[in-house]
């Protein structure tokens, strides 16, 4: 079995040990680095470009390093993934890459593993992201009624978006500034009354 490889980085040891247990029972998961700060999470992303980064959200020294090596670290084959609480996470999303996902401290170890494989196989998880299916169903069925709606570019701002990219490289793909990409995107989830990135993602577009 492939074994997906790892860093994890948190201010906190105990959710770093905690985080070692949990993925280190799993056939599937190994871990390649252990941070406690940002210079030594930063060297390991870049020197083993990790399958996952799981990063504590909460450090902000970490996030802005990242914002600024963005076009280094945002490798195809490493996915970001940040560790927040519940009540810090509109706090914290806000500045993060616009490229993420983001679990909660408050999950099991369980959805941990669950959400981080679906993550391997190029899901973007957000907190309030529909999980249950045929929620998801009914969800994709209303958006898919308004697809005559939706102009050419946004169709494939759609597909660019289910593949994974960032606003950012949407915006060099299709040669257009990353705030239009953002008036798009705000005009594309009012039309067809989806919340967030990973429900537009699940849709298909035709």
């Amino acid at each position: 079995m492939c074994r997906a490889t790892v860093v994890i980085a948190d201010r906190h040891p105990v959710v770093l040990h905690g985080l070692a247990n949990v993925l280190g029972s799993e056939p599937d998961f190994e871990i390649i680095a252990s941070c406690g700060d940002a210079a030594n999470c930063i060297a390991a992303i870049l020197d083993f470009a990790p399958d996952i980064a799981i990063i504590d959200a909460a450090m902000t020294e970490l996030v802005e390093m990242l914002n600024e090596s963005l076009d280094r670290l945002e490798d195809p084959s490493t996915r970001l993934v940040f560790f927040a609480a519940s009540e810090n996470y509109d706090l914290v999303s806000s500045g993060l890459p616009a490229r993420h996902s983001v679990l909660l401290r408050e999950m099991t170890g369980q959805a941990l593993l669950q959400c981080l494989r679906e993550v391997l196989h190029g899901a973007t998880v957000v907190p309030g992201a529909p999980t249950d299916q045929v929620a998801l169903r009914e969800q994709s069925a209303s958006a898919e009624n308004a697809f005559p709606v939706l102009t050419e570019r946004e169709r494939q701002i759609i597909r660019l978006v289910s593949r994974g990219l960032s606003n950012k490289e949407i915006g060099r793909r299709l040669n257009i500034a990353d705030g239009t990409i953002k008036v798009h995107l705000h005009q594309i989830f009012q039309k067809l009354e989806v919340g967030n990135r990973t429900a537009l993602a699940a849709l298909r577009i035709p």
